[in-house]
């Protein structure tokens, strides 16, 4: 673990109050005021009403550059700072701020493990409707998300790469202002985003990182400026903290993908994994992967970035890697080999559409949500319906008859059916004219 530095003078400990009134008045905190409010919260010395007023303080007056720098470094030493030097691979990790339909890590991990790279993924909690990466993993029987942190690294330096739950050792002072942020409404503030993801991806040991920005109507980012401005923070804390960094700002206003659910889109996955499946997806692996690549030092030019991504995705090698991974942490390895294994649901329907026309717009959050009631999301006993979902999700632009599917439904209980399809019928709207549908990666941010 590193150690925070010893102050070089002596710190004269401020209110609470004072510290909120700061901020409130646009202040810009020290770093031993930043220091004092994480130890503070971490050893529950500020009450939890002077923190949520900090929090809302936060949200309202913004924070520097160097504040979120600072705040970003401190919450990662509040915690354990995993040590990866001995392996000497490039180790590069992949951050989405979470999407409907994105199966992306899942194919990037086991792809740039392919590349020569070590991928330390640790998953947390995404947008509530979202269903994460272990979430999906967890339909492949035998699949353990936890691991210890010496189970960790040793499964980076004998495979090269690991996706599991996040490590309540890592960055705790963050989950403390997380739980937090979610009951007081700040979870949209970009120097509390930005803290939250850097102080425990680059605890995780990650000398890179290559980050999706998602915003839409699927994401908790609604507004593409926003999503710009979080990738440039990011970046530019990432670079002051001595890291690579890269973020691509992408389109969330529809699904990604053919699929959503948790079997579906790990048999998507593993489609890509072959180079096949969407055309979307293949277009944002690409893409993110060539990131990976480059960032790791693997491939030097934009070319050679491409043809390293494109070769691991048709020779097969990546889809062994994905093979080693889940091996490694316990699941049965013959479900990647014959998808067909996979369970099925009892029913599947489609989603008619009411009139002839193109698909205008997608609310993708509307399919997430009907997806969720449907059984593929976490239900209060912590069980997932791994059979139940959408799929063959018909996209902007695309021209449909009246009474041709919109998407097929898979589900297994009627009653939940009836609900889900409120959702599933408000997600779409259909015009008489082709709409010209939106770029997938908008700007990329370096």
């Amino acid at each position: 673990m590193r150690k925070r530095p010893i102050p070089t003078r002596r710190f004269i400990k401020p209110s609470f109050t004072s510290l909120i009134e700061k901020k409130r008045d646009n202040g810009e905190f020290t770093q031993e005021e930043i220091r004092y409010i994480i130890d503070s919260t971490l050893d529950g010395e500020m009450p939890q009403h002077q923190l949520a007023a900090l929090l809302m303080a936060i949200y309202f007056a913004n924070m520097s550059a160097q504040e979120t720098a600072i705040l970003t470094e401190e919450m990662m030493l509040s915690g354990e700072v995993i040590d990866l030097s001995h392996i000497t691979k490039p180790k590069i990790d992949k951050y989405s701020t979470g999407g409907v339909g994105d199966k992306t890590a899942l194919v990037l991990a086991p792809l740039a493990m392919a590349s020569g790279v070590v991928v330390p993924m640790m998953v947390g909690v995404e947008q509530q409707f979202v269903i994460n990466a272990l979430d999906k993993l967890s339909a492949i029987p035998g699949f353990k998300s936890h691991l210890g942190i010496q189970q960790f690294v040793d499964q980076l330096a004998r495979v090269g790469g690991a996706i599991v739950e996040q490590s309540k050792e890592l960055a705790p002072a963050d989950q403390k202002f997380y739980e937090l942020r979610l009951e007081t409404g700040t979870i949209p503030s970009l120097p509390l985003i930005t803290g939250s993801v850097l102080s425990k991806k680059l605890a995780e040991g990650a000398e890179g990182l290559v980050i999706d920005v998602k915003w839409g109507n699927g994401s908790f980012i609604k507004d593409l400026e926003q999503a710009k401005q979080l990738a440039r923070s990011m970046t530019r804390v990432g670079r002051s903290m001595k890291r690579r960094c890269v973020a691509l700002v992408t389109d969330m206003n529809q699904p990604l993908g053919d699929s959503v659910g948790t079997a579906l889109e790990i048999k998507e996955a593993i489609q890509l994994l072959k180079g096949e499946g969407p055309e979307d997806m293949k277009e944002l692996v690409l893409k993110l992967g060539m990131e990976i690549v480059r960032l790791a030092g693997v491939a030097g030019s934009t070319l050679s970035a491409k043809q390293t991504v494109q070769r691991h995705l048709t020779d097969g090698s990546a889809l062994e890697k994905f093979k080693d991974m889940v091996r490694a942490q316990g699941g049965d390895t013959s479900f990647i080999d014959h998808p067909e294994k996979f369970p099925t649901a009892k029913h599947i329907r489609k989603l008619p559409a009411p009139k002839r026309g193109y698909v205008h717009t997608i609310n993708a959050s509307f399919i997430a949500k009907g997806v969720s009631i449907l059984g593929a999301g976490r239900d209060s006993h912590g069980k997932i319906d791994h059979a139940v979902g959408v799929s063959e999700i018909k996209k902007v632009g695309t021209q449909v008859k009246q009474g041709e599917p919109l998407m097929m439904i898979h589900y297994n209980d009627e009653s939940k059916l009836e609900q889900a399809l409120d959702y599933f019928k408000e997600a779409y709207r259909l015009a008489p004219k082709r709409p010209i549908p939106p770029p997938l990666v908008v700007e990329r941010v370096a």
